[in-house]
């Protein structure tokens, strides 16, 4: 198995913290984790597709995991973005971009200002268009997380009742991926200004997305979950209008956060397009 090598990588006025695996002299490939998420979300996929030659990078987004926070609380897509365009920028060569809910989004939005730099981007369940309704849950389960929990139980109880994941006999695996207070409170290791509500899916956000969309003229392909409550027939019709080079696969049986437990089945999907897009010459 590809063992990973702890790195840092200037954004855009911060510095990201990222595991990087494969060969160095690879097709870059970085994945960018939902909101709330860390790049432990990716690392099943990042390894497998380095063990194909990719020199593959599972970042955490600014304000999350071992990221930087924003001094100035900017956490809105557009600085997210913005980390996108300076990763892209950092090399020298044609990047693929992977990005799972705002991952997604950033990678989109990111990839659209940087034309001819790219060789793909594949999205897990994100389109310009999506349902308010659905985003309701994500905002429920960090309104839930405010206030933290007393042990990883109830963290993992919070991610059952609202993201619709099933939950794990065993929590103890949440402690990575939590701090604790001087009280000994668990907290999601994320700034808390992440999550606050004029962050998640602001109308501005709809417009920037649909303007990506109708932008980006790189190989775009959307995997779009069976079950998902955000990108609905909709979202996908949409996308596709603006987007007229874009890809639509479906992953079966699953919803909207499904690459934190599926990412080794959606590798193998990626190294398809990868092959195709971005493939290894000697």
């Amino acid at each position: 198995m590809t063992i990973g090598r702890q790195i840092r990588i200037r954004g855009d006025g911060l510095e990201l913290a990222a595991d990087a695996f494969g060969p160095e002299n690879g097709p870059p490939v970085l994945f960018f984790h939902g909101g709330g998420q860390s790049r432990r979300s990716w690392q099943g996929a990042a390894r497998k597709i380095a063990d194909a030659g990719y020199h593959a990078f599972s970042l955490d987004l600014r304000g999350h995991g071992d990221s930087d926070w924003a001094s100035d609380g900017d956490y809105l897509l557009d600085a997210f973005a913005r980390d996108v365009e300076a990763l892209i920028d950092h090399f020298d060569r044609p990047v693929s971009v992977i990005g799972a809910s705002r991952g997604g989004q950033a990678a989109l939005v990111g990839a659209s200002r940087r034309p001819g730099r790219l060789s793909l981007v594949m999205l897990a369940d994100v389109a310009p268009l999506l349902r308010d309704a659905g985003v309701d849950d994500i905002r429920g389960f960090f309104q839930a997380s405010v206030n933290g929990f007393i042990d990883t139980d109830a963290a993992a109880t919070a991610l059952a009742e609202h993201l619709g994941q099933k939950k794990a006999q065993n929590t103890s695996g949440l402690a990575k991926v939590m701090r604790k207070d001087a009280d000994g409170r668990l907290y999601w290791n994320w700034d808390p200004l992440t999550v606050s509500p004029e962050f998640l899916n602001p109308p501005s956000e709809g417009v920037a997305l649909e303007e990506a969309a109708a932008r980006i003229k790189d190989p775009v392909v959307l995997v779009r979950a069976e079950l998902s409550n955000i990108v609905t027939h909709e979202s996908v019709t949409l996308f596709r209008q603006l987007t007229p080079q874009l890809e639509v696969i479906e992953a079966k049986g699953v919803g909207h956060m499904f690459t934190g437990d599926r990412n080794d089945a959606f590798a193998e999907t990626l190294l398809q397009y990868l092959a195709r897009y971005a493939p290894i010459t000697e």
